[in-house]
This record gives structure tokens, C-alpha cells and sequence, in this order.
């Protein structure tokens, strides 16, 4: 049972209420380089990214908005700091939500003049509190620490605007690098907010150890039925976080359409280098979108076993040949170098 806010419109996606989870990511080239990040885009749309952001640094990003829209399929946030202006650009220019950042976008006539073009042509709003969000000098001048009672007291006060004009089309984030803050924030805001939430971690570090932390956050906020939209943000190609969504999401139930894949820890009896042959299943398995669960062994004396529960697997007799089974049973025994293209045809010819 998901928490239930308000239905918000992100250009043709809906989000909130009941409604499915929305996986975002952000492109990581600079929005003016169209053609660069059209390509990045469509790349997104095709791993299953369901919403992307694009940061808008100068009114160049902003005005090429309107060219990116028409060479994607998504809707597009942009994500704005510091300078109102380039909101009002963004928004002139056909951007499906604005991300504003409390901490750095503070003039109350440039906020509302931003809040009643956005009411008026229906455009939504992500107010994004992060741990960087709140002022610097106040956090050492009062030696305060920046935990969930701090970032939800920055988003109460900046609400109030929101509230002052009846602006309800809006989205809530509250991101820390810390994943218990995290937790912490989104569970008390689910409690207070009617507005979906969209939920991730915030400068997690590396693939090895973001997805830990995000999944210490991610993980049990959503068992809960909280956020509406995710991001488990990388220090990786953007492709990776969709990855990431979308396993995380499957293995909760909440992304049905999707395939899941393990894989042995290797031992001294594997013969080949198991995470390699992974890789190369995921990209297939990618290609194909079924919904299937499949297995990569290292070797025969567990893999078919342990495999057992499996739609389809490999397992490897010794270093050049390969066995594939379907529900714990043999249907082909492959070298190497057909085992790929064996694997695909299986794939291929699913019923």
C-alpha cells in the first residue's frame, strides 16, 4: 500500500497517489552540448529511465531546453540553484519541472513571481532540501548538527510560500549523504506532507558503496509504501543508476516487468570469471526485457543445484565449455565461444 499524497503531472508521467515509482537520474553533461545530451537521453529512455534532470547553469542550458524537448520522450526537470532568472527561462522554454534548492534560491518576489508561472501553465516544483542546503554560517555559529529536525524545519519554512499562493502541483525531497538522516527525513515526512516525495540519497560515493547506502535508506522507506519517485544517485555513468532503480524496485515487487539475475561468489572450484560472464547476461537480458530469473555459476557441482529455482542458466564445466539449463535441468552443453549466442537464442525464442 503506497502513502497516500496528491497526484502531481510531470509532462505526460503522474506521479503520487498510486501510481507507479518513477526512476529518475540526472544527465552529467552540460545541458548546452544538445546534441550530447539528447544522446545521453535517449540511452536513459531506453534502460527505463522514466524521468531525467538536467542542470541549468547559464541561460544557455535554459533556452536549450526547448530543443532537447522535441528529441525526447521523457519528461525533463531542470535543476536550478542560485539565479531565479534561469527558472523562469527554464520554464519558458518547455521544462516539465523545475528543482529549486532552498539554500541558494531565497528572494521572496523572484519565488513567487517563479511559483504563479508554474501554477499558471502547470508546471511542477521540487523543493530540494539537502544536507548542503541549510546556511553554513548558521550551522557553525550555532554548532548545530544537520539531522532530519533541521532539513524538515528549512522545508516548513519555505512551504509556507507555497502555501501563501495555493501551490499544490509540488514534489518534496530531503537528501542526506547520510542514509540513517535520510530514512529519518522522508519517514517523518510521509507522516506530514500530502505531496509526493521523491526519494534518494545524496552524494553517495562510488557504485561499491553507494548502493549500500542508498539501499539502507531506499530499501525500507519503500517496504513502508513512501516515495513516489527515486534516484539512487552514483558516482557512475548515469545508465547505472537506472540499473540500480530498477533491481532494488524489482526485488521489493514494486517493478513487476523486469528479470532477476544472481550469480555465484566464485570459489576455488570456478574455472572462469564469473562477474565477466554476468556482465555480458545482463546486457542480453537488457536487450530482452523478460521477466525471468536467471543464474551465472562458476561451476557444476552447485550451479545447476542452486540454480534450481531458476527460469534459465549457465553454469561452467571447465574453462571452455559451458552447460544451460532451464529449471535445474540440461538443454545444452556450449564452449565458450557459442555460449553467448546460444544463451541469446534462448532468449530470442522465449515462450
Amino acid at each position: 500500500m503506497r502513502n497516500d499524497t496528491y497526484v502531481v503531472n510531470i509532462g505526460k508521467i503522474k506521479i503520487g497517489g498510486d501510481n507507479p515509482i518513477a526512476i529518475q537520474s540526472m544527465c552529467n553533461i552540460k545541458t548546452s552540448k544538445v546534441d550530447e545530451v539528447v544522446k545521453q537521453i535517449l540511452e536513459l529512455e531506453e534502460a527505463g529511465c522514466d524521468i531525467i534532470r538536467v542542470s541549468i547553469l547559464d541561460l544557455d542550458d535554459a533556452k536549450a531546453i526547448k530543443s532537447i524537448k522535441k528529441r525526447i520522450h521523457i519528461p525533463l526537470v531542470a535543476d536550478i540553484h542560485f539565479q531565479s532568472k534561469l527558472a523562469m527561462e527554464a520554464m519558458r522554454n518547455g521544462a516539465d519541472k523545475i528543482r529549486l534548492n532552498p539554500g541558494n534560491i531565497k528572494n521572496r518576489t523572484e519565488i513567487d513571481e517563479i511559483i504563479e508561472y508554474a501554477k499558471k501553465n502547470n508546471i511542477a516544483i521540487r523543493i530540494g532540501v539537502n544536507s548542503g542546503s541549510i546556511p553554513q554560517d548558521e550551522i557553525h555559529e550555532n554548532n548545530l548538527k544537520v539531522d532530519a529536525e533541521l532539513m524538515l524545519k528549512q522545508l516548513d519554512e519555505y512551504l509556507e510560500i507555497f502555501k501563501a499562493h495555493d501551490f499544490k502541483n509540488l514534489v518534496l525531497a530531503l537528501k542526506s549523504s547520510s542514509a540513517l538522516t535520510t530514512l529519518e527525513c522522508y519517514r517523518q515526512a510521509s507522516l506530514k506532507y500530502p505531496y509526493p516525495l521523491h526519494i534518494g540519497v545524496t552524494e553517495t560515493s562510488i557504485k561499491e558503496v553507494g548502493l549500500i547506502r542508498s539501499t539502507i535508506a531506499l530499501a525500507p522507506l519503500l517496504m513502508e509504501g513512501i516515495g513516489n519517485t527515486i534516484r539512487i544517485s552514483l558516482s557512475e555513468d548515469p545508465i547505472e543508476e537506472i540499473y540500480a532503480a530498477k533491481e532494488l524496485l524489482h526485488d521489493l515487487n514494486l517493478y513487476p516487468n523486469y528479470y532477476t539475475l544472481v550469480s555465484c561468489p566464485m570459489c576455488g572450484r570456478t574455472k572462469i570469471n564469473t562477474k565477466q560472464i554476468t556482465l555480458k547476461v545482463r546486457e542480453l537480458l537488457e536487450k530482452y526485457r523478460l521477466n525471468l530469473h536467471v543464474s551465472c555459476m562458476g561451476c557444476v557441482v552447485n550451479g545447476i543445484g542452486e540454480g534450481m529455482q531458476s527460469d534459465i542458466g549457465i553454469a561452467c564445466a571447465n574453462e571452455n565449455q559451458f552447460v544451460i539449463f532451464k529449471k535445474g535441468k540440461i538443454i545444452e552443453t556450449v564452449t565458450k565461444d557459442e555460449l553467448f549466442s546460444a544463451f541469446e537464442n534462448h532468449l530470442k525464442n522465449w515462450n
